[in-house]
């Protein structure tokens, strides 16, 4: 275990963190102070500019590569984790995956549906066990200590979009996932949240950027500009500092007012 007084910072994973949404809330932890565990499938060479730019914001950072759908690297991850920081506070579920294709409901297939929870549903349920039991140690070993658990989710959660079903039920999925956790790490003083980004421009949706660019000038969110990934970084940064003590299982929605029912 790495014994140097780096350890003494609080330590987050961050799933997906090396682009996007995940990037920006990596951003945001380490000025708050946080050592970083980033989560991605590309390979550590062709991120090592992103990593160094975080570390240059005064975080130590591990690169933990791998797909969490898959049960050997969400081990791995935690192992590499316990290894190099010997301690985890913080951990934001964020790595999701668009459907290769977008089809209709009426067509999608099992392969996409699989392909879909795996990563988004899947490896986010069973990483937060996982980490979740290691933070419950923690506490009991230190009751002083600070831990949570922070949920990526999407409008999608609740908004439909019938040409990629697995998405929006991945997203919703999530909710649950948030408030079965919430519910079960009370006890232990451990809070679970959920942050639901609206539309955030990020590489996912640079393919409907136009789409969007003219939805959003006709009055789609009520704050007429794309999300950045900053929005939702700044959001996780104040769960992580705590300003939401007695707030376990909410939803923090990061959409610019587009939810907000309106005539």
């Amino acid at each position: 275990m790495n014994t140097s007084s780096s350890t003494a910072r609080p330590v987050a994973l961050v799933t997906g963190g090396t682009r996007g949404i995940g990037l920006g809330i990596a951003k945001a932890l380490a000025g708050e102070g946080y050592n970083l565990a980033i989560g991605g499938i590309r390979p550590e060479d062709d991120v090592r500019s992103t990593l160094d730019a975080l570390r240059d914001r005064g975080a130590d950072v591990r690169y933990c590569r791998g797909d969490v759908g898959d049960r050997s690297t969400r081990t791995s991850i935690l192992e590499a984790i316990r290894d190099h920081f010997g301690r985890l506070d913080l951990l934001v579920n964020n790595a999701g995956v668009a459907p290769k294709q977008r089809l209709d409901v009426l067509e999608t297939t099992e392969e996409s549906f699989d392909y879909v929870l795996g990563a988004n549903l899947k490896g986010a349920f069973f990483l937060s066990q996982a980490a979740a039991n290691w933070m419950k140690q923690q506490k009991q070993e230190n009751s002083e200590r600070s831990c949570a658990i922070v949920n990526i989710s999407s409008i999608s959660a609740t908004i439909v979009s019938v040409n990629r079903g697995e998405y929006c039920i991945a997203k919703a999925g999530m909710s649950m996932v948030t408030q079965l956790f919430a519910a079960r790490l009370g006890e232990f003083d451990i809070p679970v949240y959920e942050v639901r980004p609206g539309i955030t421009r990020t590489d996912m949706t640079a393919a409907v950027q136009e789409k969007y660019d003219r939805l959003i000038a006709e009055g789609l969110c009520v704050q007429k500009r794309w999300g950045e990934p900053e929005d939702t970084g700044k959001a996780v940064a104040a769960l992580a500092r705590g300003d939401f003590p007695y707030s376990t299982g909410q939803v923090i929605m990061v959409d610019g007012g587009l939810t907000i029912p309106r005539l």
